[in-house]
């Protein structure tokens, strides 16, 4: 079986760690048992030094074997569809799983990320947030009725949803208690914790090398 390789810049400010989409990569592998190593492109110059790779010179990539692929929900999808534990193999159950995962990136993630951005920018009237809360008051009447988005059971559906509801501005824009719920029981998982420790620590190895070499 070939090695997975994951992708990720070799160093971020202190911000965005824990949140780089190498993640939610590492996250899905911890969970299904898969193999995987780690390897860097430069975050100097990222606009330009890997567009051969990821047209936008965005992170993560993944390879598996002669395959190459970008966008971290391709890459979910590919290894969902490498493990039962990330997604059924049953019809019903893989088209829900799938189904919720696009959820996640054109739904929720496609109002929270720019909405959040505005926030952060300090922009005092953030037209986005009444479209954002619609979203996820709707989110948190599915999430009042299961515990899970599809097939009855943990998959990278909620692996992909939890991490794009996890953002603390996001978690803290409105009273959610069953979305908090969720996103506490999804990340609460061993897989998770390992993922994002790992992510962590590499980031704070690559901040000592850059101090120590001034």
């Amino acid at each position: 079986m070939s090695e997975l390789i994951i992708w990720t810049y070799d160093w971020v400010p202190r911000g965005p760690r824990g949140f780089v989409r190498d993640l939610r990569l590492r996250w899905a592998c911890e969970e299904a048992g898969l193999g995987y190593s780690v390897r860097t492109v430069p975050f100097d110059g990222r606009e330009t030094n890997h567009l051969s790779r990821q047209p936008f010179g965005q992170v993560p990539f993944l390879n598996d074997g002669e395959l190459e692929m970008f966008e971290s929900g391709a890459g979910l999808l590919h290894l969902a569809r490498k493990n039962e534990k990330l997604m059924p193999r049953d019809p019903v159950g893989e088209a829900e799983t799938v189904q919720w995962m696009i959820t996640a990136l054109n739904t929720i993630e496609m109002v929270t990320v720019p909405w959040w951005f505005l926030e952060v920018s300090g922009e005092e009237d953030n037209g986005l947030a009444g479209w954002m809360g619609n979203r996820l008051d709707q989110l948190e009447k599915v999430l009042n009725e299961r515990d899970w988005l599809a097939a009855d059971r943990f998959t990278v559906a909620d692996l992909l949803m939890a991490d794009v509801l996890r953002v603390s501005k996001v978690r803290s824009s409105g009273d959610r208690p069953a979305t908090a719920a969720y996103v506490t029981r999804v990340t609460d998982r061993p897989s998770f914790k390992k993922a994002r420790a790992d992510q962590l620590a590499h980031f704070v190895a690559a901040e000592e090398s850059r101090s120590a070499a001034g």
